[in-house]
């Protein structure tokens, strides 16, 4: 759900802040109020295209931001592109700068573009006047009717991996088979070559470390020796003199119980120099300088970077790699059966993938007979006459073979009687597209069938004046729609009309005025009384009559 949108300098706006709430959230105003810029906002915010033109005059920078509560799609989202979650809230900011430049924030963390378009099917659709069609194509017309179908591709996706994984195997194998034979020989060497050096992970680090103290074998034994004589054995070592500090002290602590501590430290200290002793003796007693195992080091070293050069950065990816040449050494050598093998695996996986993409293409097209004609009732309650259909058109063939199945589905509309049927990128008006939209969410939501798996929905439905061209009964029956609607996710809609601002869950005014020269905007969220107040403007026009107020209360109340 939208929880809240902020717009800073943005075209006519200087600031404003919108708070939304559950169910339908009705944007009402005067004509250029800016309440279609907030829209447009909220369509930057979901990755639309950027402009310099939307900056306001004067001003270095527009920023538009909102608030969505979060859903696990949108945290997997944010999780894959490296983002940290914020609570159970996303927040999105996008700058634009006059200069052509932006920037985008997602929970004040650095972001792009491409990460607000991967997150938007997941937090809104919105459908503006100006929009093309391109966050609904094919794409997005498939998810619909699977939606409202039910249907789950779980089982044709699975059916896809196991197919296209043994093709591309198959085809690794007889791809280029010639030049694998005379690749042969030098697999063998390098085989024989990585298995005849036998090596040990770890082995290089630790071959290091022991040519460190072969090489310095003289400086090391005599810095030992040395610190061991000015710890232990020299005439004035550190632990002679603590140990004659010692019986100094002891004697004091016999007359004054107040350096017992003392004695105790002093004792602690002789017996760790006494460990430290030790140790550095045991040391220099183990060095021994040996010029044979230095030179012996130093070979196999020399043959674990030259390997390492050849096949891999350490010791294991060098291991790595020889097992990859054994395998390929097996597959030639073994070529005809493991070709056998490949074929039989592949045929079962294309017959697999067949008999699941088939029962999918029933499901759909079941599911398209039953969309189109309740979305064209929909579609025709909505002061349309439109004829509505949803084909569903199968290529067969493996080169359109796709993890969702076979399937092209598209959606097609005559709005005229006598004009054939067209794909709905081609229909002209924004009003209609938006009330073809309408409709078909509306059908989705109240007819669609219990999904097997949950199909990804849009949280939040944004629908810009959507009442272009209308008025009347079918005013008040897209008003119901939307109150539909918004019973089962968050819809946000721009009007004129009071007939369906008279249904909203919560009503919100754009309202702008001049302040020293300059536009403001304010957006104010409704109370009934004043709701009552914006429904009768809307009804009777600038001047609000007792009339007008007591239709608009009567027309709320009814909506209710």
């Amino acid at each position: 759900m939208l929880v809240e949108l902020r717009a800073e300098n943005y075209a006519v706006i200087d600031y404003a802040i919108a708070t939304f709430g559950p169910g339908l959230n009705l944007l009402t105003g005067e004509t250029g109020a800016g309440k279609s810029i907030l829209v447009d906002a909220l369509t930057l915010l979901m990755g639309g295209k950027a402009s310099t033109d939307m900056v306001r005059h004067g001003a270095e920078k527009a920023i538009v931001s909102c608030v969505f509560e979060s859903t696990p799609g949108a945290e997997a989202v944010l999780e894959g592109n490296g983002i940290d979650a914020d609570g159970n809230d996303i927040i999105l900011r996008r700058e634009i700068l006059a200069n052509g430049k932006g920037r985008v924030f997602v929970n004040n963390q650095p972001a792009t573009v491409a990460v607000l378009r991967q997150l938007a099917p997941e937090l809104a659709l919105v459908h503006a006047q100006s929009e093309t069609l391109a966050s609904f194509d094919q794409a997005q017309q498939r998810l619909l009717l699977d939606r409202f179908g039910g249907i789950s591709t779980d089982g044709v996706a699975a059916a896809y991996t196991r197919w296209h994984e043994a093709a591309a195997r198959l085809k690794d194998l007889l791809q280029g088979e010639q030049d694998r034979l005379r690749m042969v020989d030098l697999w063998s060497y390098q085989k024989k070559e990585i298995d005849a050096a036998q090596l040990e992970s770890g082995e290089d680090e630790a071959l290091a470390t022991e040519k460190r103290v072969l090489a310095n074998a003289e400086k090391l034994y005599a810095a030992a020796m040395s610190a061991f004589e000015q710890l232990y054995e020299g005439e004035s070592s550190a632990e002679g003199a603590l140990r004659a500090a010692l019986r100094n002290v002891e004697e004091l602590a016999r007359y004054d119980g107040s350096f017992q501590d003392a004695a105790q430290q002093l004792a602690a200290a002789r017996a760790a120099v006494d460990d430290v002793s030790a140790t550095l003796r045991d040391y220099a007693e183990g060095i021994h300088a040996s010029p044979e195992r230095l030179a012996e080091i130093e070979d196999r070293l020399a043959l674990i970077d030259r390997l390492k050069r050849k096949y891999g950065h350490t010791i294991d990816e060098v291991a790595a790699y020889g097992a990859e040449v054994t395998r390929k050494l097996a597959e030639v050598e073994d070529r005809d059966e493991v070709l056998e093998e490949l074929r039989k695996a592949l045929d079962a996986a294309r017959k697999s993938y067949c008999a699941a993409a088939h029962a999918v293409t029933e499901d759909r097209k079941a599911a398209a007979t039953k969309l189109a004609k309740l979305a064209e009732r929909q579609i025709n309650s909505l002061a349309m006459k439109a004829r509505f259909e949803v084909v569903v058109s199968t290529v067969e063939t493996e080169a359109a073979w796709a993890p969702h199945g076979w399937d092209n589905v598209e959606y097609r509309i005559a709005t005229n009687p006598g004009e054939p049927l067209k794909p709905l990128n081609e229909i002209a008006s924004g009003g209609e597209m938006s009330r073809v939209m309408l409709a078909l969410k509306v059908s989705v939501e109240e007819g669609a069938a219990k999904p097997k798996t949950k199909v990804p929905t849009p949280r939040t439905l944004v629908f810009d004046e959507i009442d272009i061209g209308i008025g009347g009964s079918a005013a008040e029956a897209v008003g119901q729609k939307l109150k539909a609607l918004g019973r089962g996710q968050q819809v946000l809609c721009v009007t004129h009309l009071p007939q369906i601002a008279a249904f909203a869950s919560q009503h919100l005014v754009v309202e702008k005025h001049e302040e020293r020269g300059r536009t403001k905007t304010q957006i104010r969220v409704l109370d009934d009384q004043a709701r009552t107040q914006e429904v009768a403007r809307m009804l009777s026009g600038a001047k609000v009559t007792d009339t007008s107020l007591q239709h608009a209360a009567q027309m709320i109340a009814a909506s209710r």
